[in-house]
């Protein structure tokens, strides 16, 4: 049996590397530097946060460089933690997609893919009722995205969406949705506002069931039918 031919999309490792390492020795140098100003930055009258350069100030050495060293690289960490959760990886084959991202991992059959685009910095599937089946932020170049679709013969859409003329802005109490739908685009809203991505994506999943795609354009919300209503 022959094995499954499958392209793997991902960032480089150089990329990958830069950034676990990077972000804790920046944030190391920048909370270092931040203690070497804080007895500056305490005696000016005028200066906010006065108290907190106060007491680093107060801190005597060596342990003022270590602790500020140390919290630095710990917040990196933590910056490069959510970076490494939010990066995507794209598996291509001829019978499907499969999507990591966030420790989750999606898969699409290759019969419900009728297409796929970019909308920005977005991935889309497109499913064959003119819905979406996923729609993902990523940071992969683009032409490798293209080439590993297209090599498995899936539909690349150069133009991007086709349905793109068909979104309207949604407001409160929009009519002609499905029902149900008006709340879950409200509580859709605030996570947004919230910069709640988790259960925004939820939420679109939860939309999509009642025939509505949903896209959002600095957190205003557009959508469209994938069927029209009865």
């Amino acid at each position: 049996m022959n094995a499954r031919r499958t392209t793997v999309i991902a960032e480089p490792r150089g990329q990958v590397a830069l950034v676990s390492v990077g972000f804790p020795v920046l944030g190391a140098v920048v909370v270092w530097g931040l203690k070497s100003i804080a007895g500056w930055v305490a005696g000016l009258s005028w200066a906010p946060l006065q108290g907190p350069f106060r007491l680093v100030a107060d801190v005597p050495e060596p342990w003022a460089t270590v602790g500020s060293v140390a919290v630095g690289a710990v917040l990196g960490l933590v910056v490069a933690g959510i970076a490494a959760h939010e990066r995507l990886v794209v598996e291509v084959f001829n019978d499907g997609v499969e999507l990591l991202k966030g420790g989750k991992h999606r898969s699409f059959d290759r019969t419900l893919v009728s297409g796929v685009f970019l909308d920005g910095k977005k991935l889309v599937l497109l499913g064959v009722d003119t819905g979406e089946l996923a729609r993902e932020t990523h940071d992969l170049k683009p032409e490798e995205l293209a080439d590993a679709f297209q090599s498995h013969g899936y539909q690349w859409l150069e133009d991007g969406d086709p349905y793109r003329d068909q979104y309207r802005r949604w407001v409160d109490g929009t009519p002609d949705l499905p029902p149900g739908a008006n709340a879950l685009l409200k509580v859709r809203a605030e996570a947004l506002h919230k910069d709640d991505n988790d259960d925004a994506a939820e939420l679109r999943d939860e939309l999509s069931r009642l025939g509505v795609v949903v896209r959002e354009e600095k957190k205003r919300q557009y959508w469209r039918l994938t069927r029209p209503l009865h």
